[in-house]
């Protein structure tokens, strides 16, 4: 910590005369934006590769599988309870310190994942690892704002989204390939060289932000992370066909504390919950898209794999190269369209790849009986190609809507509403599955595409003259 202390300079108020550089020279963006990309492709590769493992984890410690669960829940919902108070104390403490903090975290957590001899042992670091990762996430987005130019900044988000398309395609392979020579631990193992270069990166590279002198609300956050925590354990509970009367608890106590965190916040200027950003129509669209788009995306994500193995007839390993095409398509192009959303509306862009990622789900969800490889992979090109054309511009749009003093809120709502996406469109593919059988995934699959239809209309909505003001 005093190390941090060191490397972060003495907070600046910032007055309309001193207002800050636009990105960093081109001779220092480089290394500033390799330290976030080893940092972000690091975080998506554990989400990615932890998954694939959780069988052989469950084997390996005689748990049955859904206690082993709580290896990817305790990550989840550590990240969705902290990214948004973590983000708001950004901008008291300067990014840079936020993000250093947490891969630290990262690191030494990934360690003790990796040194975990028993189920509850590894929950736990998994649980402070989730910490760490919404350290990265709440911050990530706001770090890129100010490496690039504002007129450059599309260019930044595509390559971003680039890495995590490309850690979510390699990921299964990757927990595969390591599984086949070594134990599950190496999985977390391997974070800590990558997490240990990414610290020395982001010491020296990354850059100085302005700091506010307001203080933190220690009890804002507490509330903030009890509404997100409880919303999402509610998912849940539906989703596994629990008792309407713990669903009615969980969500009215989360109700309960998102009314004392308004009122608490009422009138601030930079709240956790960043209501004052809502008021820009131009960011609570774009957040709203966001939230459908990545619905979308978790309802075929999860449905998927049961439509092809359990309706198909696909093995494990068929279905991992069956989803190949989405994710790999995704990072061909989210920089093609992060370059255009310099040039062109993130209204246009998103609202055409929405268009074509709903297609593509409708397409899933028409599939014939016995479809072949190219029956499916030209549907998944076009949901992965409508999502990538969707992702960057719509992140571009999220960030510049927002003013630079408040980048680290802007930067939680963009990680909070993709967590709060996915969720949503997971507990909704668990309600079909369990409601409608083996027709569940294709019920998921048109849901999916709803979603989509709804989050293109109001990408379109952002080409209104009212909503760019």
């Amino acid at each position: 910590m005093r190390l941090l202390d060191e490397a972060q300079p003495p907070p600046v108020r910032q007055t309309p005369a001193e207002a800050p550089p636009d990105g960093l020279p081109q001779r220092e963006r480089l290394p500033a934006l390799l330290a976030i990309l080893i940092s972000v492709g690091m975080a998506t590769l554990d989400t990615a590769i932890t998954n694939t493992a959780l069988p052989t984890i469950a084997a390996d410690t005689h748990s049955d599988a859904a206690a082993t669960i709580w290896v990817v829940n305790a990550y989840q919902l550590a990240m969705v309870a902290t990214i948004l108070p973590l983000a708001a104390l950004s901008e008291i403490v300067g990014h840079k310190r936020v993000y250093i903090a947490g891969l630290v975290v990262f690191t030494v957590t990934s360690l003790a994942c990796g040194l975990a001899w028993s189920l509850p042992t590894l929950v736990g670091a998994r649980a402070l690892q989730g910490l760490g990762a919404a350290a990265i996430m709440s911050v990530n987005a706001a770090l890129i704002r100010f490496i690039y130019p504002a007129r450059m900044l599309g260019r930044g988000v595509g390559v971003n989204a680039l890495v995590v398309g490309l850690a979510f395609t390699v990921g299964p392979t990757v927990a595969s390939a390591i599984l086949s020579v070594a134990t599950w631990h190496w999985l977390f193992l391997i974070n800590v060289p990558a997490g240990v270069i990414a610290v020395a990166l982001s010491l020296r590279a990354l850059p100085h932000t302005r700091r506010s002198d307001r203080p933190f609300d220690v009890v804002a956050a507490l509330l903030s992370a009890a509404v997100f925590t409880l919303l999402i354990l509610g998912l849940g509970t539906v989703a596994h066909g629990g008792a309407w009367l713990l669903v009615a608890a969980q969500w009215g106590t989360a109700i309960a504390c998102g009314y004392a965190l308004l009122r608490r916040e009422s009138g601030r200027a930079a709240p956790i919950l960043a209501v004052d950003l809502f008021r820009r129509p131009a960011f609570a669209l774009s957040a709203a898209t966001a939230v459908c788009s990545f619905a979308a995306q978790g309802l075929a994500f999860v449905s998927l794999p049961f439509l092809f193995q359990n309706v198909l007839g696909h093995s494990q390993v068929e279905t991992g190269f069956l989803m190949t095409p989405w994710p790999a398509v995704v990072a061909l192009m989210a920089p093609i369209a992060g370059r255009l959303s310099d040039r062109y509306a993130p209204g246009l862009l998103g609202g055409i790849g929405l268009v074509c990622l709903g297609a593509g789900m409708a397409s899933l969800a028409l599939l014939p009986a016995d479809p072949g490889f190219g029956d499916i992979a030209w549907r998944l090109v076009l949901c992965g190609a409508g999502f990538g054309f969707f992702q960057s511009p719509n992140l571009r749009a999220l960030m510049t809507s927002a003013p630079r003093e408040r980048a680290g809120g802007a930067s939680g709502i963009v990680a909070t509403v993709r967590l709060l996406g996915q969720s949503i469109g997971a507990a909704l593919v668990a309600l079909c599955l369990n409601s409608a059988g083996l027709l569940g995934p294709e019920l998921a699959l048109w849901l999916g595409a709803g979603f989509a239809a709804v989050g293109s209309l109001m990408s379109f909505l952002r080409l209104h003259p009212a909503s760019r003001r």
